[in-house]
């Protein structure tokens, strides 16, 4: 199994263009509707295990990375009303570039008849519209395919075995199906390529680092995982 590890929502950086979109937008940037916070320093500590690994530190308020194309959320308020031109800068030197450079060395690694994981690390706020999420990391997967759902399950115990109080769910708090990176990867490969988003609770990051546990837990757990036969 050859483990690739990808970060969407690394960083909250605006290239110098576009700058003039986010004037007094600073808190938004920093929010959780700005980035991931947490996960470019787990990022930092799965890539070591991994086969292939890529991070992308620009906002997702600038464009979507982990949307498709065709998604209407693919651009923000932000930036919904800026020009086709100005859009096509966007895609054509920040999400393209990022996203095919995983999607090629997923499919060098497939035509080497190598079995693919894809871990695409997240996290997620604990309150959001008022309810509050109740888990400490979310696993997410296609209910569809059944390997995404026993390498979850395996995936799981290996976690409760390093830290027996971690609250591990599945599917939540987002659907695993739904539109993002992973789904289309599925779609591109419908063999040997197995898609997880990993989702890790923000009450558990302070100063953009994750909880020294929470954090040895998940790489620990992945070890395990990489290794059964």
């Amino acid at each position: 199994m050859k483990l690739v590890v990808s970060c969407e929502h690394g960083g909250n950086e605006i290239p110098k263009d576009f700058q003039k979109y986010f004037v007094n937008q600073r808190a938004i940037l920093q929010s959780h509707r700005g980035y991931d916070p947490g996960t470019l320093d787990l990022f930092e500590d799965v890539k070591a295990l991994s086969g292939f690994s890529e991070s992308n530190t620009f906002s997702r308020l600038l464009i979507e990375c982990n949307r498709s194309l065709h998604h209407p959320k693919l651009f923000s308020e932000f930036t919904k009303s800026i020009s086709e031109t100005e859009k096509e800068k966007l895609i054509s030197t920040l999400y393209l570039p990022y996203r095919n450079s995983i999607e090629n060395h997923i499919r060098t690694f497939i035509l080497e008849e190598k079995t693919v994981l894809h871990i695409s690390i997240h996290s997620f706020t604990p309150i959001l519209n008022g309810e509050e999420r109740n888990n400490d990391i979310g696993l997410l997967y296609d209910s569809k395919k059944p390997f995404e759902k026993t390498l979850c399950e395996l995936w799981k115990a290996f976690i409760i075995e390093e830290s027996p109080l971690i609250k591990v769910r599945f599917n939540y708090p987002y659907l695993g199906s739904a539109d993002g990176f992973t789904t289309y990867l599925r779609k591109q490969f419908p063999e040997n390529y197995i898609g997880i988003e990993l989702e890790v609770n923000q009450k558990w990051v302070k100063n953009d680092g994750l909880n020294k546990t929470i954090k040895s837990t998940i790489v620990k757990s992945i070890k395990k995982l990489i290794t059964i036969n």
